[in-house]
């Protein structure tokens, strides 16, 4: 069993949402991360590298200005987080979409230059993953057993798939993040829950 005290959140939290169950597909790259696999052929993820690499990554976004951080997600899973990441810190967002060129082309109106991108899945968000490459900048991605982790700087892995465990990640982000940034101090409460992190 994980030692409670060491985990961002309890553990009962991350297996209510579900962030540790994998796919029955499993790439070579994210066997590291991968605790067992169930009967019923789906790998589950090991909830400490979870719970590691959410920290690592709120550590690494804490280095950049919340304009400087661009998240992407073309499923629809993680649009109401991301919705709330730019309500509650202003760090840009596409649900959707995403717009080609907008990090690549000086010419269009809508250009900006992110210093560091999150992908919410590596495989629908390949574009935007292609532009952050071209330009040079970091990429976090949200990787389930199943994703490729090829041009990724940092692997979060987790279910990527369900609404609930891509919201408990991004909450998680965006709380050690304000921590790390000194907007949240000693034991304020985020000014969001972890449910408006969440899909219906």
């Amino acid at each position: 069993m994980v030692e409670q005290e060491t985990l961002l959140i309890d553990s009962n939290e991350y297996l209510k949402s579900g962030v540790h169950i994998g796919t029955k597909f499993k790439t070579r790259y994210m066997a590291n991360f991968i605790y067992k696999t169930r009967p019923d052929g789906l790998s589950v993820l090991n909830l400490k590298k979870i719970d590691e690499r959410i920290s690592m990554a709120a550590k690494v976004l804490a280095q950049y200005e919340p304009q400087d951080i661009v998240i992407v997600s073309r499923r629809e899973n993680g649009w109401r987080a991301l919705k709330l990441l730019n309500k509650l810190l202003g760090m840009r967002v596409f649900s959707g979409r995403y717009p080609p060129g907008i990090v690549t082309n000086p010419d269009l109106e809508t250009f900006f230059e992110p210093k560091i991108m999150v992908v919410c899945d590596p495989w629908p968000d390949k574009n935007a993953v292609e532009d952050a490459v071209r330009i040079g900048i970091p990429v976090i991605a949200l990787c389930d057993t199943n994703n490729q982790s090829n041009n990724i700087d940092l692997v979060v892995p987790c279910n990527n798939k369900g609404k609930k465990s891509v919201g408990i990640v991004f909450y998680l982000m965006a709380r050690e993040y304000m921590r790390k940034r000194g907007l949240l101090t000693g034991d304020a409460e985020m000014p969001a829950k972890m449910e408006d992190f969440m899909e219906e």
